[in-house]
């Protein structure tokens, strides 16, 4: 198989979809790659580094979307790129589809089979491709939130961990999952005061077996969630509804009753933001105020790391992207695991979660590829 590894083109993100070493790996299993010249300079990775690895370096990403069998990408297709992609090609990335009309429009209209790395499943329950990044993107949470507490960053001017004789922050990680638990185990190394907020009980009994008491378990009720965040002075929010938007679970209303110039950080911002007041924002301008609340939503944040991202993430999305490359759709078949990460094929929806936050028809996959 033709495979095609773009350079990322969304604002500030420099991680790359595949390494040399995973180039190398593709090539050893007998498929073709080609990389768009300057893809892994991110990364530290030259173009020369990606033909010793036996890739093809090309001048524009205009040839990866028209020769590629499959395209390996990181984020999900901007427009100028979704416009190239074409029936019968595999897009392999994350999609992040629930709150993206036009994305999931323009991969219904381009016929693509679109396979995104935040909805594979394993024979744990687990989502194995969006655990590394929830790994980076929950420990960067508290170093965003630490600089976001700064006084020149119009923070309230308090340090994490605090010092002998002067308290440390109080912080509340909303979801217990992988986000969460990684969030809530730097700020505990740093010395904050942490309560993480969950709605399962036994994943709760988990994390507070794996703190040994130096992190504070909470059931989150709507009632929890308030108080616990009326008394943060940083709240991490990092719930997650597989494929589907994230449901808002602190209102506008909530933040006057909040400390001044406390700090919310989305995790979830990717699927439309867990507080009501959450928007987008970048690497270059990171927060904003509302209600004298900083807020630090920025889709990315594993773009910041793209060392430590693109290889972790290679890690764990090689052996799928091997199946693939070797199988092509039939892989979809043979694996239920790797057919849950398939959101759309030839024009038809075929994740529930994506569909209903859309309010749009979907198929399931098992039928889609029957046809």
């Amino acid at each position: 198989m033709r495979i095609g590894v773009p350079r990322e083109i969304k604002v500030e993100e420099y991680r790359v979809g595949l390494t040399p070493a995973s180039v190398r790996e593709y090539v050893a299993h007998g498929h073709h790659v080609i990389v768009e010249q300057g893809a892994g300079l991110g990364i530290g990775a030259s173009d020369d580094i990606y033909r010793s690895a036996g890739a093809a370096v090309v001048d524009t990403a205009a040839e990866i979307f028209a020769t590629a069998d499959m395209v390996v990408k990181v984020k999900e297709p901007q427009p100028t790129e979704w416009r190239q992609l074409r029936e019968n090609q595999i897009l392999f990335t994350y999609l992040h589809l629930a709150p993206d009309t036009a994305q999931t429009k323009g991969l219904l209209a381009s016929g693509c089979t679109a396979i995104a790395y935040e909805t594979v499943t394993d024979a744990h329950g687990g989502l194995p491709l969006l655990a590394p990044m929830s790994e980076v993107a929950g420990r960067l949470a508290i170093e965003a939130a630490g600089a976001a507490l700064r006084k020149p960053a119009d923070g309230m001017g308090k340090l994490i961990g605090g010092v002998p004789g002067v308290a440390p922050s109080r912080i509340a990680v909303i979801g217990g999952g992988v986000v969460g638990t990684h969030a809530a185990r730097m700020a505990a190394g740093l010395g904050a005061d942490v309560v993480i907020l969950d709605r399962s009980l036994p994943r709760l009994r988990v994390l507070d077996e794996m703190f040994l008491g130096r992190v504070r378990t909470r059931y989150a009720t709507q009632e929890a969630i308030e108080e616990e965040s009326i008394g943060a002075d940083v709240v991490i929010g990092a719930v997650l509804v597989p494929g589907a938007s994230a449901p808002k679970l602190v209102s506008r209303a909530h933040l006057a009753r909040m400390k001044r110039r406390a700090v919310l950080v989305d995790v979830a911002i990717d699927q439309g933001g867990c507080f009501e007041t959450s928007r987008p924002t970048t690497h270059q301008a990171p927060t904003y105020l509302v209600d004298e609340i900083v807020h630090y939503c920025v889709a990315n944040m594993p773009g910041a790391v793209p060392v430590t991202s693109s290889h972790a993430l290679n890690n764990a999305t090689l052996p799928l992207g091997l199946a693939l490359a070797g199988k092509g759709i039939r892989a979809l078949i043979e694996d239920p695991h790797l057919r849950a990460g398939l959101n759309v094929h030839r024009g038809q929806i075929t994740n529930r979660a994506v569909a209903d936050s859309q309010n749009l028809p979907a198929e399931t996959p098992e039928k889609i590829l029957a046809a």
